[in-house]
């Protein structure tokens, strides 16, 4: 009897570690991590031009989704990584960056309030007039080389979902999150960003 408890344990311990495993697993792949340069958003905020050409694995929350004819620009609120490399909530907040993308993000679902974690290539800054002209921000600029959208759940469910593929990336939905992420704060992200045309968010506040 002792041996047939011993047998049938191991499966499901290592079912156990499985599932502990993948709730450890960062959404990014293992040659973006390994290729990742060794600077914090800190460092290429203060001079996006110096680091030019530069891997980096951000994240944060977006603001908009800017949708023009070659593709799609995210505006993100960059917030720390935390466990699994899931964005913490905004009030970590430490600047702004702009993550471009050569293929359709549709904005009903890459909207505001979202958490997103990339890995993109540093391109340079962009700055943008404030609606009064009065005060600008210059945003640094990334091209993304992957993307995961981190799915909303339900305050007190299980934050897990199967993996789910999307755009030609691979957002896995690891869940997480709650109703109560969302960022309002847009002064300088609701005015003529971008460059053709925009589809923005429009008609996705209510969502």
């Amino acid at each position: 009897m002792v041996r047939h408890k011993k047998f049938f344990g191991y499966p499901l311990l290592g079912m156990y570690l499985l599932i502990f495993a993948s709730s450890c697993a960062s959404p990014i792949s293992k040659h973006y991590r390994q290729e990742a340069a060794n600077v914090t958003f800190s460092m290429v905020f203060q001079d996006p031009k110096a680091y030019k050409g530069s891997i980096v694995i951000w994240g944060g929350v977006i603001i908009r989704t800017v949708n023009l004819k070659n593709g799609s620009e995210l505006f993100v609120l960059e917030t720390p990584l935390g466990s699994r490399e899931k964005p913490k909530d905004s009030d970590y907040a430490q600047g702004r960056f702009i993550a471009i993308s050569s293929s359709y993000l549709d904005s009903l679902v890459y909207h505001k309030g979202r958490k997103v974690t990339l890995a993109g290539e540093v391109a340079g800054e962009r700055e943008i007039a404030s609606r009064t002209g009065k005060q600008s921000y210059t945003y640094p600029v990334v091209m993304i080389k992957e993307l995961h959208l981190w799915e909303r759940a339900p305050i007190g469910y299980p934050a897990y979902y199967p993996p789910y593929y999307y755009g030609g990336y691979a957002p896995f939905y690891w869940g997480g999150g709650s109703f109560g992420d969302e960022f309002n704060g847009d002064e300088f992200g609701d005015e003529g960003i971008g460059e053709g045309n925009e589809e923005g968010n429009e008609g996705e506040e209510g969502r």
